[in-house]
């Protein structure tokens, strides 16, 4: 059985069970279902072709990602934030911050992004999403009409979303939990310096320790003397080499 299931990864346990019988092996289906699983083979749905994973990286040259992620300022209004991230650079654009976040506020903000991308909408195909109201139909028009698919992740499935997710995780870290932020107008600046910092200067694991889009600073062999400048009034230090 498992040498039919290495040989044939498109075989289900029902096409093994055939061959089985049709070689004269009387072998019940739950049989050979059962011993598959403990050799820990997997359905043929999953050997025959890429997990979420898989298909992610082999497309992450092609594809945004966005979603939404809020700030409670200190009068306790709440504020939405939506934003995309470019996947295989994980160059980050925060499209706009608002406390009443309509259907139509959020397809004009789609279409500003095309507008800002230009002529780097040519290699995108996919834009991820999950189901959130706010993504309406003409939201989805912006992209469809570039030519750029929208996948929609399932329900309740944040790690679907798992770039968009990380990078939630890390602004809240790194920025806005650390902060008092007063209106729209304050965090609308301080994730734009916090943006630039994060695009032009903070170090990737998986862009072998570089930004997504390096400075010429960050790009210098390590000969000149390193320097320190606070970011966000000193909340975070962004270290360069002097020129």
């Amino acid at each position: 059985m498992l040498r039919l299931a290495a040989e044939n990864p498109t075989w289900g346990h029902r096409r093994i069970h055939g061959e089985l019988v049709g070689l004269g092996y009387q072998v019940a289906a739950s049989t050979v279902w059962n011993i598959l699983g403990r050799a820990g083979v997997d359905p043929a749905s999953r050997r025959s072709g890429p997990t979420w994973k898989q298909f992610l990286t082999a497309q992450a040259h092609s594809m945004l990602s966005c979603d939404f992620f809020t700030v409670d300022t200190v009068l306790f209004k709440r504020i939405y934030v939506l934003f995309f991230v470019q996947i295989a650079t994980r160059q980050v654009h925060v499209a706009g911050v608002t406390a009443h976040p309509t259907g139509a506020w959020v397809a004009q903000q789609a279409r500003n992004l095309l507008m800002d991308l230009d002529q780097h909408t040519a290699g995108l195909r996919f834009l991820l999403g999950d189901r959130d109201s706010k993504f309406t139909a003409a939201f989805d028009a912006a992209f469809t009409a570039e030519g750029i698919d929208v996948i929609r992740t399932p329900p309740q499935a944040p790690r679907a979303n798992s770039f968009a997710e990380r990078w939630v995780g890390t602004v809240r870290r790194e920025c806005t939990d650390r902060m008092l932020i007063a209106g729209e107008t304050h965090l609308a600046s301080v994730l734009r310096e916090y943006r630039a910092r994060y695009n032009g200067h903070r170090p990737h694991r998986s862009l072998h320790q570089r930004p997504p889009n390096p400075s010429a600073d960050v790009m210098r062999a390590a000969t000149a003397r390193v320097r320190r400048r606070p970011i966000l009034g000193g909340l975070i230090n962004e270290y360069s080499q002097a020129a």
